[in-house]
C-alpha cells in the first residue's frame, strides 16, 4: 500500500514539474555562463555587470573573456568581488599602469639616462639594422607584467595552471598572427595568459604564450561565447558586450585601411535560446581610462535595466553567505608568496648571470616589497627591453621566479631639439652602443647643433649590479653658447654676437645609488672656459671681443632625490637637490678693441660653493597642481679681473626654461636665493595652462662703475622678480608651447613666441 501510495505521489510532482516547465521559455539548469567582450577601457562596464548580477545574487559558473574582458573576468575568476575590482581600478595605482609609467617608490633614478632634448628614440641591432628599426610598442609595460604576475601567477599555480580549477573556471583568448587564427587559451601560465589576450598591436609589448607571438584576443574573436558553449556547455548564457566591428576602410583613412587588414569581424551573438546580451551605452572610448566610473555605472545601470528577463531565465538564487565563505577561503591560499629561487631563461649565460644576481643578489627568499624593488630596478636597465615573468609553485607559498629576458637592441638613434620662434633654434642627435654581460656597459656620443647652442659629448657608463651598487663614468664635453643683443621674438636681427662662452672640459664620475629615487655622484675634472664678450653695448662687427680664459680643475659632490613626471614642464613629483664644490684655476683675461682699458693679466683663483633646489607639488588633482621651487647658491668666489669676466663666472639664477636662453645679468651673484610657486590648470588630457612666478634675491649684487671699476652692493630684500606663462600640448614626441614671459629690467621686458621641444643643455664646466 506504501508503495502504490509513493509512485502516486511521484507521478503528481512529475506532472506539475512538467506543467511548469512546459509553461517557461527556458529549461532552466544551474550552470550558467558569463561571456565578457574586449573593448579597452569601455570593458569597464563588465564591472558594473558583475556588480549587479551579484547584488541580485544570480550565479556565475564559467566565465570567458577577451582583452579588457580577460582582466576583468580573470578577477573575478580568482576570488575578486566587484566592490574589489572597482577600487582597485579606480585607484591611483591602476591609473599608473594604464599610462605606461612606476609608482614612484619603483621608478630606479640611479639608471635614468642623463637628461638631454631627444624627442624619438630608435634602436637597432647589427645584423638586422632595417628589420628591427621600428619600435613594437607604444606604451611601456613594464608595471603592467609586475601586476599581471603578482595578481594572477599564485593563483593560476594553486589551480595546476589548469583555468578550469580555478575559483570560477575560466577561458581567455589570443590572437595568433602567424596562422590567422584565435586561440583558447585554457592552462599554463595564467598571468601570461591574461597578458596574451590584452596586448593591443603596436601599443603593448607582445609576448610568448606557448612559444606562440600572441596579441589581444580582440583580433579574431572579440566576443568568446563561441568558446563558452564549447568549453563549458552551460544551460544559459550572458553576454556582456560593450563592443562592435568596425566599419568598413576609407579610400582616404590609413588608420580604417590598416584595422581592417589586422581585424577579422566577430560575431557578437549567442545561440538562439542559450541566453541574453546586455548592451552597455557609455561615452568612454578605448584608450580613455580617465573616466572608468561612467563604464562601470553604465554596465550597472543597463543590467539592473534586464534584470527581471534575467530572473525569468535564472529563478533560483545562489546563497550568498556560502558563496562569499567560499571565495574567502579560496583568496586565503593566495597569500604570503615568497619567491625562494629565479632563473633566466636567455640563451646568454651572461645574461642569465646578471639577471639572477639582480633578484636573488643573497640567494635568499624575497618578501614582496623587496622583490617589487628589484624587479623593477632590473627592468630599468637599459641593456633589457622586456622581461616575460612567471611563477612555479614549489611548495606551500615559496615560489621559483622564471624570466625570459629580452636583450634591447644595441644601437640606438636619439633625435630632437628645439624649433623656436625666437632665434634659439637648435637639433639634437645621439647615438649610443648597450652591452649587458655580467654588468652594464653604455656608450654614448651626441651633438646639439644651433647657432644659439653648440655641443659635443662622449659618455661612457659602466655600472655593476653588486649589492650595493656603483658606477662609473668617464667622458668629454664641448659646449658653446652664442648669445645675442637683442632677445625679441619673430623677425628679430640677431647680428652681431655679444657674448659667446666655449667650454672643454673632462673628468671622471663615480656614482651610487640613494634608494630607488636618488643617487650621489662624485665628479672629479679638469676644464678650460673662453669667454669672449663686449664691455659696452656699442660695438660693431669689426671690433674685437675681450676675453678671459679659466683653466682648472673642479671636485664636486651631488646629491640628488628625484621623482618629477617630466624632464620638463613637471607637474607632479619632488626635486631636492644639493651640489657641493671646490673649484680651482688660472684666469687669463685680455681686452679687445672696444674696451676702455687696455689690459694683459693672469692671476689664480680658487673657491668653495654649496648649491641647493628644492621643488615640490604639494597639491595635485586632475584640473590643477600647485608647485613650490626653490634654488640658491652661497660661495665665496672671488672677482675676475673685470665686472663683465666677473658676472659671467658666478652663477646665474634661471628658474624656467626661457630665463636660461637669455642673459640676464641682473639674476647673477655668487649669493642667491629664488623662491616661487608652479600653478597648472589643465584643461585638457595632456594639455596644460602654467604660470611660474618667482622671487629673486641676492645678497651680494654687482654692479660697476665703469669695465674695470666694479663694487658689491647689497640690494632691496626681494626687489626682483620674474614670471612666464605656457600654454602647453604634451604630445607623445615632446611638448608644444606658447609661452609670454616678463623680464622686467629689460629694455623690452615682456616677449612672446612659440616654440617646439626641449630646450636643454649640457652641464655647464663649473658655473
Amino acid at each position: 500500500m506504501n508503495g502504490i501510495k509513493q509512485l502516486f505521489v511521484s507521478i503528481v510532482k512529475l506532472l506539475i514539474g512538467s506543467t511548469f516547465l512546459l509553461s517557461s521559455s527556458f529549461i532552466y539548469s544551474q550552470k550558467i555562463g558569463l561571456v565578457l567582450s574586449g573593448g579597452g577601457a569601455t570593458g569597464f562596464a563588465h564591472i558594473g555587470v558583475l556588480k549587479a548580477l551579484e547584488e541580485n545574487n544570480i550565479p556565475i559558473d564559467y566565465i570567458t573573456g577577451t582583452s579588457s574582458g580577460a582582466l576583468i573576468g580573470g578577477l573575478y575568476a580568482i576570488g575578486y568581488s566587484p566592490s574589489e575590482i572597482e577600487t582597485y581600478v579606480k585607484s591611483k595605482r591602476f591609473e599608473t599602469i594604464t599610462k605606461g609609467e612606476l609608482e614612484v617608490q619603483n621608478n630606479y633614478f640611479f639608471n635614468k639616462d642623463e637628461t638631454d632634448a631627444s624627442l624619438l628614440h630608435l634602436s637597432f641591432s647589427a645584423d638586422s639594422a632595417f628589420k628591427r628599426f621600428l619600435p613594437t610598442k607604444f606604451m611601456n609595460s613594464t608595471f603592467l607584467d609586475y601586476e599581471m604576475l603578482t595578481t594572477f601567477g599564485p593563483a593560476g599555480e594553486i589551480a595546476n595552471e589548469d583555468f578550469s580549477k580555478l575559483f570560477i573556471p575560466f577561458r581567455c583568448v589570443a590572437s595568433d598572427i602567424s596562422n590567422k587564427k584565435c586561440v583558447v587559451l585554457k592552462n599554463g601560465k595564467l598571468n601570461l595568459a591574461i597578458r596574451a589576450s590584452m596586448t593591443f598591436p603596436f601599443f603593448i609589448q607582445p609576448i610568448k604564450f606557448n612559444n606562440q607571438l600572441l596579441f589581444d584576443g580582440g583580433l579574431y574573436n572579440n566576443f568568446p561565447a563561441d568558446v563558452m558553449v564549447n568549453d563549458f556547455a552551460p544551460d544559459f548564457i550572458i553576454g556582456s558586450n560593450v563592443s562592435s566591428n568596425y566599419k568598413s576602410p576609407e579610400e582616404h583613412d590609413l588608420l580604417s585601411q590598416l584595422i581592417n587588414m589586422m581585424v577579422i569581424p566577430t560575431d557578437f551573438s549567442i545561440p538562439e535560446g542559450k541566453g541574453i546580451i546586455i548592451a552597455p551605452k557609455t561615452n568612454v572610448t578605448t584608450f580613455n581610462f580617465s573616466d572608468i566610473e561612467s563604464a562601470i555605472n553604465a554596465g550597472y545601470t543597463e543590467t539592473l535595466a534586464q534584470l527581471e528577463l534575467i530572473k525569468k531565465y535564472i529563478p533560483i538564487a545562489q546563497n550568498k553567505a556560502i558563496f562569499s565563505k567560499k571565495r574567502t577561503e579560496y583568496r586565503e591560499k593566495l597569500t604570503g608568496t615568497k619567491i625562494v629561487a629565479v632563473e633566466s631563461t636567455s640563451s646568454d649565460k651572461k645574461l642569465n648571470h646578471f639577471v639572477q644576481r639582480n633578484i636573488l643578489p643573497n640567494k635568499l627568499a624575497t618578501d614582496s616589497i623587496t622583490f617589487a624593488k628589484r624587479y623593477f630596478r632590473l627592468n630599468s636597465y637599459e641593456g633589457i627591453e622586456f622581461l616575460t615573468p612567471s611563477l612555479t609553485r614549489i611548495k606551500d607559498s615559496n615560489y621559483l621566479l622564471t624570466l625570459k629576458p629580452l636583450k634591447a637592441k644595441e644601437f640606438g638613434i636619439e633625435i630632437g631639439g628645439v624649433f623656436s620662434s625666437k632665434a634659439i633654434n637648435t637639433g639634437y642627435i645621439g647615438l649610443s652602443y648597450l652591452l649587458l654581460k655580467n654588468q652594464s656597459l653604455k656608450i654614448k656620443g651626441d651633438s646639439y647643433f644651433g647657432r644659439f647652442y653648440g655641443a659635443a659629448k662622449l659618455l661612457v657608463d659602466y655600472k655593476i649590479p653588486i649589492t650595493y651598487q656603483i658606477g662609473f663614468s668617464p667622458y668629454f664635453v664641448l659646449n658653446r653658447w652664442d648669445y645675442f643683443k637683442s632677445f625679441s621674438s619673430f623677425f628679430e636681427d640677431v647680428k652681431p654676437s655679444y657674448l659667446i662662452q666655449n667650454e672643454m672640459y673632462y673628468g671622471i664620475q663615480l656614482k651610487h645609488p640613494i634608494g630607488n629615487i636618488g643617487k650621489s655622484v662624485f665628479d672629479l675634472r679638469n676644464f678650460t672656459t673662453n669667454d669672449q664678450y663686449y664691455q659696452t653695448e656699442n660695438f660693431s662687427t669689426k671690433d674685437t671681443s675681450d676675453f678671459t680664459l679659466f683653466s682648472g680643475y673642479s671636485i664636486k659632490w651631488v646629491g640628488e632625490l628625484n621623482t618629477l613626471n617630466r624632464k620638463q614642464f613637471a607637474s607632479k613629483g619632488k626635486l631636492l637637490s644639493v651640489k657641493v664644490q671646490f673649484v680651482d684655476g688660472t684666469e687669463d683675461s685680455e681686452s679687445g678693441s672696444s674696451s676702455s682699458n687696455r689690459y694683459k693679466i693672469l692671476q689664480k683663483h680658487n673657491w668653495f660653493s654649496i648649491q641647493g633646489e628644492g621643488q615640490w607639488f604639494i597639491f595635485n588633482n586632475n584640473t590643477f597642481n600647485l608647485g613650490l621651487h626653490m634654488k640658491g647658491v652661497m660661495s665665496n668666489q672671488p672677482l675676475f679681473y673685470n665686472y663683465k669676466a666677473s658676472l659671467l663666472a658666478m652663477n646665474d639664477f634661471s628658474p624656467f626654461v626661457d630665463a636660461q636662453s637669455t642673459f640676464l645679468q641682473e639674476y647673477r651673484s655668487n649669493k642667491h636665493i629664488g623662491i616661487g610657486t608652479n600653478l597648472i590648470f589643465s584643461i585638457k588630457k595632456n594639455i596644460d595652462f602654467r604660470i611660474d612666478g618667482y622671487l629673486y634675491q641676492a645678497f651680494n649684487q654687482l654692479n660697476q662703475n665703469n669695465a674695470l671699476s666694479f663694487y658689491y652692493e647689497r640690494p632691496q630684500l626681494f626687489k626682483d622678480f620674474l614670471l612666464a606663462s605656457h600654454l602647453i600640448y604634451h604630445s607623445p614626441i615632446g611638448p608644444v608651447r606658447i609661452s609670454a614671459n616678463y623680464f622686467p629690467q629689460q629694455r623690452n621686458p615682456i616677449y612672446f613666441h612659440i616654440c617646439y621641444g626641449y630646450l636643454l643643455f649640457n652641464e655647464r664646466a663649473y658655473r
